[in-house]
């Protein structure tokens, strides 16, 4: 009988059995399956804390639902009487030290029509004139591999790109839009362009899916994301969960792979390394490889709550939060008013705002070096100048993700497709999962398990 041993406990491990197991069952096929993951619990960036009324998503803190296999994976798990959709509302940029309501009718700040354009308070006249030409100048050189704030800046212009969709594509994606490929982040603008000969026309045309998708499109669960990984684990009866061991090397011996971990090894005939870059570095030791590796790049941030005491109606009508732009005097990247956008979250029905500071800002190094009561103060005043609150706080949640969020930048395609060569090369039976190397979302992470455990099932047959 074959191991198979997943290292790893994030959405991506999980996935990886879950399906694996279906498969399993479906085939009448044997094999021992193994877990191993270094924390105590399991889901890696998706961790739900409570304290008191509220629930805090110390990681990602939604679901898109529309991506393929998300209310797949509930439905299989019954788990549909738990889900819960956002509520819709008014996404701002706070700019001049005041928040403009993001265009009706824009999706990542960019106008899908011309009324959106012309209605934003965000642009000069001269801007959203400069943004018109894109219909005039031709695609003759820009592909799916080339930079996103170039290809938006040369036929859009660069005041809309830096006013109203730099700040909302760099808080997606966490990371500076030159540095960032078309094919990383939103592929089909080429298409757009190509095809209907302006960026804002292919979205016209296209509007219908955008706005469908745009209403209730992400998900929760009553009683937070963690319930998902608990709900996981539980259907998994077949699987040996290792916990609170991190792996020190995975080492290969003939045709098998040595597992070692502090006090024991184990010996597999496939490996899952689905853990974040640096990680796989670590444990497979070779340098072959770390040409390759050390491409993969990533981004940090510090991620805060701050509950009130204080009923949420406080909050400017239908807002759900805001992102910052350039002249402002906030600390922090964007803001959500999470009790607003997420009803669960505050059982009471008071104030729960999350704020984020990525290391784009210009004081990020500060910041990161700050104690949780240094960080405390500067959220507060965040706070009071965009939502003139005063109050102090009844709850506080820190959490510091430095080095920790992929970031996925030109090189990343090229690399990845170099490194899985060299894997079935020279470790057959190895492979990379989970979201440093196929995607970034919950979404795109339980897509990926699913695609790992069809190359599992195909080795172990």
């Amino acid at each position: 009988m074959k191991t198979v041993v997943v290292i790893g406990g994030g959405i991506t491990g999980l996935c990886t059995m879950h399906y694996l197991k279906n498969q399993m069952h479906e085939k009448n096929i044997e094999a021992r399956l193994v877990l191993i993951e270094k924390n105590q619990y399991l889901g890696g960036k998706i961790h739900s804390a409570r304290e008191g009324s509220f629930i805090m998503e110390t990681g990602a803190d939604s679901i898109v639902a529309r991506h393929p296999g998300v209310l797949e994976l509930v439905k299989e798990l019954n788990f549909e009487s738990q889900l819960v959709y956002n509520e819709t509302g008014i996404s701002y940029i706070h700019t001049n030290n005041e928040l403009h309501a993001i265009p009706a009718g824009s999706t990542f700040g960019i106008p899908m029509s011309i009324e959106s354009l012309m209605s934003s308070t965000l642009l000069s006249e001269e801007g959203k004139e400069r943004a018109l030409q894109d219909s005039e100048i031709p695609n003759t050189s820009f592909t799916k591999e080339s930079s996103i704030g170039m290809f938006l800046e040369y036929f859009l212009g660069e005041e809309i790109v830096r006013k109203q969709i730099a700040p909302v594509l760099a808080g997606v994606y966490s990371g500076d839009l030159y540095q960032l490929s078309l094919a990383s982040t939103l592929p089909y603008l080429v298409d757009y362009k190509n095809n209907y000969g302006s960026i804002i026309k292919g979205f016209e045309a296209n509007r219908e899916q955008f706005e469908k998708a745009a209403n209730k499109k992400f998900i929760s669960f009553r009683n937070g994301l963690s319930t998902l990984i608990d709900r996981l684990e539980e259907q998994l009866p077949e699987v040996e969960f290792i916990k609170k061991t991190a792996t020190k090397q995975v080492r290969k011996v003939g045709e098998q792979y040595e597992v070692i971990l502090e006090e024991e090894t184990i010996l597999a005939d496939i490996v899952v390394l689905a853990v974040p870059n640096d990680t796989v570095r670590n444990v497979l030791q070779d340098e072959s490889l770390d040409e390759q590796l050390e491409k993969f790049t990533t981004a940090s941030a510090l991620t805060m709550y701050v509950g009130f005491d204080v009923p949420d109606s406080v909050l400017p009508a239908d807002g759900t939060g805001f992102i910052v732009s350039h002249n402002s005097d906030l600390v922090c990247n964007a803001s959500t008013w999470t009790s607003r956008k997420w009803k669960h979250t505050s059982a009471e029905g008071n104030l729960l705002v999350r704020l984020f500071y990525k290391n784009i800002n210009p004081r990020y190094e500060e910041l990161a070096a700050m104690s949780d009561e240094a960080l405390t103060k500067v959220a507060l005043e965040d706070i009071r100048l965009s939502l003139g609150i005063e109050a102090e706080p009844a709850v506080v949640n820190v959490t510091k993700w430095l080095d920790q969020m992929p970031r996925y930048d030109l090189a990343h395609n090229e690399a990845l497709s170099n490194v899985v060569r060299q894997l079935q090369t020279h470790y057959p039976n190895l492979l990379l999962a989970g979201c440093s190397y196929f995607g970034v979302g919950i979404g795109a992470c339980i897509q990926n398990g699913k695609k790992t455990a069809e190359q599992i099932i195909e080795r172990i047959m």
